[in-house]
């Protein structure tokens, strides 16, 4: 397969560097990833400026591949490459792996997952991959257990994929079990964090403490606080066709 990599993380990161490891040695592997860390940036474009590329040089010449440090968002990342500077379209964008979970209405927010959106967006199966920051599971652990996965449901896959999948702090199961779920819902407590300069200047900061209001068996949340591996079927397409059809039908 020939498989894009990207990241919110940055170029840089360990969870990116495990998916390379894993992939690499059995694939046409390109990363197109952030200079710096882009987390929160959801499916943010770059415009009224230009873009700084540059070949990563350290990662082609240690694993082999080709590697682009793109100075944009996520999406760019994954736009760019596939509209400028691909010479062949990938079979599969894997976006991750993200440092924190991207579970419920954390999707909406997350970088991780606009990449991945970008990537099914150009008709190609996608994947956002995430594990939780107090993980008993290292990287490369988890790298190894979703390369085995891609490649066993891109096979038997009838339709383009597009899934958001967050490994857990540890696994209930000897073999790790990948659950499908929906997406829960999350709410922060003390979002926002005050500060008062000693120049009368004023900021805020987000910060707060997660609050679950939606976690119940069928969730994303549910799946990984349980110890498996939650597997969340997303879309883009964001009509609301129920009522789409009331309105047709008055």
């Amino acid at each position: 397969m020939r498989i894009l990599l990207s990241n919110d993380d940055g170029i840089k990161a360990e969870g990116l560097e495990a998916l390379i490891h894993a992939f690499a040695p059995n694939h046409h592997v390109v990363v197109s990833a952030p200079m710096v860390q882009q987390s929160g940036m959801a499916h943010a474009l770059t415009v009224r400026r230009s873009m700084e590329v540059e070949r990563d040089l350290e990662l082609e010449k240690q694993y082999g591949i080709e590697a682009w440090s793109v100075n944009g968002t996520p999406t760019d990342c994954v736009k760019l490459y596939l509209e400028a500077l691909a010479e062949e379209k990938p079979n599969v964008v894997i976006s991750g792996i993200n440092h924190g979970a991207n579970l419920a209405t954390d999707i909406l927010y997350s970088g991780t997952v606009g990449a991945a959106m970008e990537g099914m967006l150009h008709d190609i199966s996608s994947f956002a991959v995430s594990l939780d920051t107090e993980s008993e599971l290292s990287y490369d652990e988890v790298a190894c257990v979703f390369a085995d996965y891609v490649e066993t449901i891109i096979q038997h896959a009838e339709n383009k994929l597009f899934y958001n999948v967050n490994f857990p702090k540890a696994f209930c199961t000897e073999k790790p079990m990948f659950v499908f779920g929906r997406q829960g819902k999350r709410d922060y407590l003390n979002a926002f964090q005050r500060e008062e300069r000693e120049d009368g200047r004023i900021f805020y900061s987000v910060a707060g403490e997660i609050f679950d209001t939606d976690k119940s068996e069928p969730t994303d949340i549910y799946a990984v606080k349980a110890g498996y591996i939650s597997v969340t079927p997303l879309m883009t397409d964001l009509t609301d066709y129920m009522t789409l059809e009331r309105s047709l039908d008055s």
